[in-house]
């Protein structure tokens, strides 16, 4: 049966921890593979850092103003994962901003992180006064889970375009947005981050794994047919989805 919070989902993932589940092509070629215990291991980091350093838990509002991006995944099931809500876009009274434009934010009005999105960086250059370097400050905190406020099923999980989803149906709402066959490994584009994360959610809750493509490269695969060919074959995919319903098995 598919996970239905995101504990089971993070259980889920460590049953065949050496598995791929997130596999990302980035716009300069980029490969970045992570595997289920990766996976649980960056999650329970990124938890710890939300709960530990910034108080994060159920009503705290984490706007990730993010492109579609493996990091942006990762950080979505981390604020999920102590009960906080995720927005995209113009999310309201934001408490923490995870970013890769830390620029563009005051750091007096909200907790502002700050992220390098290239696999190799260890830092962000030029850091704002006031925002936190996420992917150094990640680094610091423990590889298991600490603790974590209970999650409460009413509350918003997802605010993004239409009406709030709330943690209780958040894993249906994205295993029914997917909708892939369980165990699939789907080639997909990122897109907006709310469609992003929710698609691989939705992937992932089905015991499924992802090879996400950005943008570029995502247009680079859809012109060559060969290429597009070699990865199928290479990452083992059985469900294209660079193109809406393309299988290719």
């Amino acid at each position: 049966m598919p996970a239905t919070t995101i504990a089971d989902l993070t259980a889920l993932l460590t049953r065949e921890p050496g598995r791929p589940r997130i596999t990302w092509y980035g716009d300069d070629g980029e490969r970045v593979e992570l595997s289920g215990a990766v996976l649980d291991n960056w999650v329970s980091k990124t938890t710890n850092l939300l709960v530990e350093e910034l108080d994060a838990g159920p009503g705290t509002v984490v706007l990730l103003d993010l492109p579609g991006h493996w990091r942006t995944v990762l950080w979505a099931l981390a604020a999920w994962r102590c009960g906080a809500t995720v927005g995209t876009g113009e999310a309201p009274a934001a408490d923490v901003v995870v970013t890769d434009r830390p620029g563009r934010h005051d750091a007096r009005r909200a907790a502002v992180v700050a992220l390098a999105l290239p696999a190799l960086a260890r830092r962000v250059d030029d850091l704002p006064a006031g925002a936190l370097d996420g992917a150094a400050s990640v680094m610091t905190y423990g590889d298991a889970l600490g603790w974590v406020p209970a999650v409460e099923p009413q509350r918003a999980a997802l605010l993004a375009d239409g009406a709030p989803v709330t943690h209780g149906d958040l894993l249906a709402h994205a295993v029914g947005s997917a909708d892939v066959p369980e165990r699939s490994r789907v080639l997909t584009a990122a897109a907006g981050a709310a469609q992003t994360v929710v698609t691989t959610l939705g992937v992932l809750a089905c015991d499924g794994s992802v090879v996400l493509t950005s943008s570029g490269a995502a247009g680079r695969l859809r012109q060559d047919a060969d290429a597009r060919e070699r990865l199928v074959g290479t990452e083992r995919v059985d469900l294209d989805r660079l193109e809406p319903g393309l299988p290719t098995a």
